[in-house]
């Protein structure tokens, strides 16, 4: 996989998924800009990629924010000379059934995943194909397939990206911009330790949720940013519309884990 003469655009890019997918791209040789409404951990992202000595930038930007999208893109064009690639993955995680979430909590989290996906894709995309297209990933989740308890705004952005991306994949096909998703399973992000830290026993459930995943860990950033550079680059020619899973196994097992290792799902163990 090369990049080289590419720009790329990392909504997110400060930490965890999105800082290991901007790192990856510099690897690959892109220019990377990094929108992130944390100027401090931004600027610090880049100021590491820098050190390394790739080429990055931050752009301070709330994607719920349209006219902060539209400014960032503008400025990073403006820098590069071009955009072909967009990596949306800012997110956030609320907890709440559907009596129990905030009409205030839904809309936050609305904003963040399904809105800030549609700003960066809106102006994202006449810049892609002023450079003669592109390749755009969007970064959805197991629970865009599934669901978890207490977790409905959550469970319905991510599902609502997966059917942003195929939208996005059949009307811009003709025009050389390709649209997929990643999907991962729980990785070990500072979002995933901040809802640890909220059991107050956190690393019982880091155990817990490394279990639920066939290969018997948690994912690590960079495992995500791999398949994302994957889709992001031309190896990837033939593919749009798809959802990569990048789960390690976490959907497999009819049941859960628990429900395999019990012996029960293949008539006991020997």
């Amino acid at each position: 996989m090369q990049m080289e003469g590419k720009v790329a655009v990392v909504t997110g890019g400060a930490t965890g998924i999105g800082e290991a997918s901007a790192r990856k791209l510099c690897e690959l040789g892109a220019r990377v800009a990094i929108l992130d409404r944390s100027a401090e951990t931004g600027q610090a992202t880049v100021a590491a990629l820098e050190k390394s000595g790739y080429t990055a930038s931050y752009f301070p930007c709330d994607v719920s924010i349209e006219s902060q999208v539209k400014a960032a893109i503008a400025a990073t064009v403006a820098r590069y000379g071009g955009l072909h690639v967009l990596v949306s993955n800012a997110g956030i995680q609320r907890y709440g059934d559907v009596v129990t979430t905030t009409p205030e909590l839904w809309d936050e989290t609305m904003a963040v995943h399904v809105k800030g996906c549609f700003h960066a894709t809106k102006y994202a995309i006449p810049a892609m194909l002023a450079c003669g297209g592109g390749a755009i990933v969007i970064v959805a989740s197991v629970q865009s397939f599934t669901a978890v308890n207490n977790s409905v705004a959550y469970v319905a952005a991510k599902h609502a990206l997966l059917g942003i991306t195929r939208a996005i994949a059949l009307d811009f096909a003709s025009r050389n911009i390709r649209a997929n998703c990643v999907c991962p399973g729980a990785i070990d992000t500072p979002m995933l330790r901040a809802t640890a830290d909220r059991t107050g026993s956190p690393q019982q459930m880091l155990e817990g949720i490394g279990r639920m995943h066939a290969l018997g860990r948690i994912g690590r950033p960079q495992e995500v940013a791999n398949a994302i550079a994957f889709l992001a680059s031309d190896e990837a020619s033939f593919i749009t519309g798809t959802s990569l899973l990048v789960d390690g196994g976490l959907l497999v097992p009819t049941g859960g884990m628990g429900f395999q290792e019990s012996g029960i799902g293949t008539g006991g163990k020997e």
